[in-house]
């Protein structure tokens, strides 16, 4: 597996460059437990706009191992902090997703005038938007899928190996395309075969405290361009959850993929990227600094 461990504050992580663009933008995935392979090869066309630092968070992937008291928002966010120091970076943007989307958002709250840009791709501002995500599995279709969809939420808790996860996010995957049975949920499993998973960083995610999450009134101390992507047919971080933090971001900018749900760089790449490259050209140049 290409990439290189960098020290970041207690503990090293993994991190793969990809691209030569001018502006370094560090990419974070979701899960918690998985690794930057979600993203297969969906950003790499942005290598010319910037250079791609795809990084697997804290004591997952192929990152080193960190205590279990370390794997909150918090730490995860200051690592973000702790990795641009290391690499000597005077201007980056994080582009943070699902997961590494609360990230993005709280480093981008707790380090107002760190990254030039931030991306919060299908993220939430608080727990409470959370709260529908049960409605939603109940009202999940097509409904030969259902059980199969709702028992992988009921397992992630009792994730031990990495072959749980791998069969965990085999069976909920569904639930995160606009299209259930979209051929393309094969694709991205392609690709996150060559992942790492954390089996224990995602049962431990399931008591998570929601204040972990709860930023909405600190939204107004983002200090930097913000971008929003959601997707509109999210069944988890809705377009309004999305809203309320463009709402809340003074400036930022909103975006909603009309034909996606959780996973916009897999379904619509193509308008995913170009949301991205034109928000990184406007904010993140350095006239705009």
């Amino acid at each position: 597996m290409e990439g290189e461990l960098i020290r970041a504050g207690d503990t090293r992580l993994h991190v793969v460059r990809r691209g030569d663009g001018p502006l370094p933008l560090i990419v974070l995935h979701g899960g918690p437990g998985l690794d930057h392979t979600e993203f297969g090869h969906w950003l790499d066309p942005l290598g010319d706009d910037c250079t791609l630092l795809l990084v697997d968070q804290r004591a997952q992937g192929r990152s080193d191992p960190a205590p279990p008291e370390t794997w909150t928002v918090g730490h995860l966010a200051a690592d973000v902090g702790a990795l641009a120091a290391e690499l000597h970076l005077e201007r980056y943007a994080v582009l943070g997703h699902s997961f590494g989307a609360f990230v993005a958002l709280r480093h981008a709250v707790e380090a107002p005038r760190g990254p030039a840009a931030t991306i919060v791709s299908a993220g939430v501002p608080a727990a409470r938007f959370l709260e529908p995500v049960g409605d939603a599995l109940a009202a999940f279709e097509p409904a030969d899928l259902r059980a199969q969809v709702v028992d992988s939420w009921r397992r992630e808790a009792q994730a031990r190996s990495p072959v749980d996860v791998e069969r965990i996010m085999a069976d909920q995957l569904p639930f995160h395309f606009a299209d259930p049975r979209d051929p393309r949920i094969a694709d991205l499993l392609d690709a996150m075969r060559e992942g790492r998973y954390a089996p224990e960083v995602l049962a431990a995610a399931a008591d998570v405290p929601g204040d972990e999450l709860d930023l909405e009134d600190r939204l107004g101390e983002v200090g930097h361009p913000l971008l929003v992507l959601a997707g509109r047919h999210d069944r988890i971080c809705t377009v309004a959850a999305a809203e309320a933090i463009a709402a809340g971001v003074p400036g930022a900018e909103l975006c909603v993929l009309e034909h996606s749900a959780h996973m916009g760089f897999v379904e619509e790449p193509e308008a995913y990227r170009d949301a991205v490259r034109r928000f990184l050209a406007r904010a993140a140049a350095p006239s705009a600094a």
